[in-house]
């Protein structure tokens, strides 16, 4: 597999916030263009541009390719059919610019001095890119999560520019419920003595490092982790089962008072682990502005409703949700499947029976890869279904198959 991983110096980029940065994009691409065989994978949360392939070491970003089981040869998004391009969006920390980037006019990291960064201007950034690559019109944009949220905004933004979208465990905005639990999230960073107002880059006088927002950064993370996950996925992990007193000496966690007569459970040893790996690899003020994007995000926003903003848009739609998944619900999804419908787009609404949560459409390949495959080879009733695809695929197939 041919695979290219590179950044790109765009020039100055204009957010929507109105202010404007010098913007590099980290991307990375697999397989041969050929003109009309693009696909655009938009990366969730704290994902990166690395969305398959071997590991690249703990020093390089995010080590491990985030969807080996669904991108590569062979897979459902195939890269010896398809070019696949993934690029890292503005704000993160993997190599695109972000407020941990230097500021050309201070010499220093911009920290909070960066710009508000918004879904809307992921999407210009890649389509940016894009133009930086001569790529021209795109088979498909498929992501997950709020990259899904980003797929939205290419049927939204560029409806001339793509043929199909793959909006997969996403919803046209956030709920409430959500919005409370990333604004705490936010509020723990913020919190933390160590923030510093998001100055916390650099030496101190002494030339040793500045300590880093790690306690909020992890409970930030600690409660995304719990909705990633569905009471069965959580009840199946871990029950109630103690972890051992031995397991919280070496726990990422306040001291507890009480800690020596209460139980550490496995749940908690596992949020520990969780946000004690995270802590290393990601940063505070990159979670703060990607979780304000999340947040922000409304399909509808300029429109009238979801239908107006998606009424410029001709492709094809397969919208993925799944049933265990409280973070984006079936309930969204298949709002936004109707939004499509109404706006006259040929659209599959593919439901997966499954108790892992939010986290099924990454730990779940043979339910998230075939649909995905089938949409991108034929569409939405662009082929039978065979005996065997029956026989395996049925219950959560048939919307996909015009059945």
């Amino acid at each position: 597999m041919n695979r290219t991983r590179d950044t790109a110096e765009l020039g100055r980029f204009e957010f929507e916030c109105g202010r404007s940065v010098p913007l590099d994009v980290a991307y990375e691409t697999y397989g041969e263009y050929d003109g009309d065989n693009a696909v655009l994978v938009c990366h969730a949360l704290t994902g990166s541009a690395h969305v398959t392939g071997p590991s690249r070491g703990e020093t390089d970003g995010q080590a491990a390719a985030w969807w080996s089981d669904v991108v590569g040869p062979g897979k459902a998004i195939d890269t010896r059919e398809y070019f696949v391009v993934c690029a890292n969006v503005p704000g993160s920390c993997y190599g695109t610019t972000g407020p941990a980037s230097i500021d050309p006019e201070t010499g220093d990291p911009y920290g909070t001095d960066f710009p508000a960064v918004t879904v809307g201007d992921w999407t210009r950034a890649q389509a940016r890119l894009l133009d930086h690559l001569g790529v021209g019109p795109l088979h498909a944009v498929v992501g997950g999560s709020v990259g899904g949220m980003n797929v939205l905004e290419w049927a939204k933004q560029y409806p001339e520019r793509v043929d199909r979208v793959v909006p997969v465990a996403t919803a046209a905005r956030l709920d409430p419920q959500m919005l409370a639990i990333e604004a705490i999230a936010r509020r723990a960073i913020t919190t933390d003595e160590n923030w510093q107002g998001g100055r916390y880059y650099g030496t101190d006088a002494d030339g040793d490092p500045l300590p880093e927002p790690d306690e909020g950064l992890a409970v930030a993370r600690q409660l995304g982790h719990v909705s990633y996950l569905s009471k069965e996925s959580i009840d199946r992990k871990f029950g109630r089962r103690s972890a051992g007193r031995e397991m919280l000496a070496d726990a990422f966690a306040p001291d507890d008072p009480a800690g020596e007569f209460f139980p550490y459970r496995e749940v908690e040893s596992y949020l520990d682990y969780q946000a004690e790996k995270f802590v290393e690899r990601f940063d505070a003020n990159s979670y703060l502005y990607l979780t304000r994007a999340m947040d922000d995000y409304d399909l509808s926003s300029g429109y009238d409703s979801d239908t107006d903003a998606l009424a410029g848009f001709s492709g094809e739609a397969l919208v993925v949700s799944f049933t265990g998944d409280w973070h984006f619900t079936v309930e969204q999804a298949d709002r936004l499947a109707a939004a499509f419908e109404a706006a006259d787009v040929d659209t599959a609404n593919h439901v997966v029976e499954s108790d892992h949560g939010h986290d099924a459409f990454l730990v779940e390949p043979e339910e998230v890869g075939p649909p995905i495959r089938d949409f991108l080879a034929a569409g939405v009733e662009g082929r039978a279904v065979s005996d065997a695809d029956e026989r395996e695929f049925a219950p959560v197939h048939a919307s996909l198959f015009g059945k």
